[in-house]
């Protein structure tokens, strides 16, 4: 059952919700399925991963549905996200890696630890002209190309083409996917899973998506429940103990009809 989750989240373009996991599996628990897809999604995340390099477009983003009250910056209900791409070099049409990471605020500081983490010195860092980015590139090994989006007259996301494609097939992911029933707390998880398949989009075979994802599950401690969940109990539940848990008669689920299976 572990296997067929890993299999349904790296063959698919789309991945896979826990809704649907508990569905295809035969699974009683909603829990247990969401579960089951964080404790993948925790491993997706190579420590010493290439950073990207080039030509690199950065911008952010806000995520989250639409709430009464403040637009824009400090809106409540999203979430700012920064996202960087490489771009093809030579000016060729398409585009390489890319990072997506949920960030505090669009200050200095905050994009220069998200640059520093995500992009090799030496690239080129396109941008629009947001005051943060020559503050946060300031004293760095980058080469800094900040592009006016308002005085140009034209969209953002024809000037900075790359950055907001990846941002706009993240967001219909979410929507799409996952019904835009994504808590904020959680939001970074889910943009590791996107990226985990977005930077292997061109894999000969979509098999080799779901090795890669059990080579890293197989090389991590095992992660407690505990560890995936935003805010654990520290207390437990209130009321009286249940008592002695008891172990059911068997684990194995019922078969389920799958005739392609079997089929010669």
């Amino acid at each position: 059952m572990w296997f067929e989750a890993a299999w349904l989240m790296t063959t698919s373009k789309a991945g896979t919700s826990a809704l649907n996991l508990q569905r295809v599996l035969g699974l009683g628990s909603y829990q247990t399925a969401w579960a089951m897809l964080h404790r993948y999604r925790d491993v997706m995340v190579v420590p010493a991963r290439d950073k990207l390099s080039g030509d690199v477009e950065v911008d952010e983003t806000f995520i989250g549905g639409p709430k009464p009250g403040k637009r824009g910056r400090g809106a409540a209900g999203k979430v700012l996200v920064a996202g960087a791409i490489e771009l093809a070099p030579g000016g060729r049409l398409g585009f390489g890696r890319a990072r997506l990471a949920v960030i505090a605020n669009a200050k200095a500081e905050a994009l220069r630890t998200f640059v520093l983490a995500n992009v090799a010195p030496g690239s080129q860092v396109v941008s629009d002209a947001l005051a943060s980015y020559p503050v946060a590139l300031a004293g760095t090994e980058y080469e800094h190309n900040p592009i006016n989006v308002r005085r140009s007259g034209a969209a953002a996301h024809t000037l900075l083409p790359g950055v907001h494609r990846l941002f706009s097939l993240a967001k219909r992911w979410l929507e799409g996917t996952h019904q835009g029933a994504v808590r904020p707390e959680h939001l970074q998880s889910y943009l590791d899973e996107f990226i985990f398949r977005f930077n292997r989009r061109n894999a000969r075979r979509r098999g080799l998506l779901f090795l890669r994802l059990l080579e890293r599950a197989v090389e991590v401690e095992p992660i407690r429940y505990r560890d995936i969940v935003a805010n654990p109990s520290k207390t437990g539940r209130k009321g009286k103990s249940p008592g002695q848990r008891k172990w059911p008669g068997t684990l194995a689920p019922p078969p389920l009809n799958r005739p392609w299976r079997t089929a010669s």
